[in-house]
């Protein structure tokens, strides 16, 4: 991989400067796979909406690149992780849910059962009413009573 040329404006925009010295202001790095492979396949994308620079392997970047990516990943890509389903309101929809996360407790109202989708290996994603995404990585994981719960919407 040729030397990534990426920085920050005045504004903390990131900047990526191309081969030809070509700057691109606002670039937006993108995961392929957020879930499945976050460490892997990430673009660098133009404001536009056009791919600069496709990322094989985050570790192939130097070391200060991978933390100025790794932070505006975390902030693109906010999705709470839940750990417990503490309670939930109703089994008809919609239904509002108390659920403890990685980053606290949260109140949730599903629309459907459609806001529930599986992923790969046991995993699951929920989308709230006001668009925020919530993952259990592993439903296996949960403990018994969150599992009770959700098998009542699967």
């Amino acid at each position: 991989m040729s030397e990534i040329n990426l920085t920050r404006d005045a504004f903390g925009r990131l900047v990526f400067i191309d081969d030809q010295g070509v700057q691109y202001c606002g670039v937006i790095p993108v995961r392929a796979f957020p879930i499945s492979a976050p460490e892997a396949g990430i673009a660098l994308m133009a404001s536009d909406g056009r791919e600069l620079l496709w990322i094989e392997k985050l570790a192939d970047c130097p070391v200060a690149m991978q933390s100025v990516l790794q932070q505006e990943l975390t902030q693109r890509e906010f999705m709470p992780e839940i750990k417990r389903i503490v309670r939930v309101a109703s089994f008809a929809m919609p239904s509002a849910w108390q659920v403890e996360t990685d980053h606290g407790d949260y109140s949730l109202l599903l629309k459907s059962e459609d806001d529930i989708r599986r992923l790969p290996k046991q995993a699951l994603l929920i989308a709230d009413s006001n668009g925020i995404h919530f993952l259990i990585r592993d439903l296996t994981q949960l403990d018994k009573e969150s599992r009770r719960i959700l098998d009542r919407f699967l």
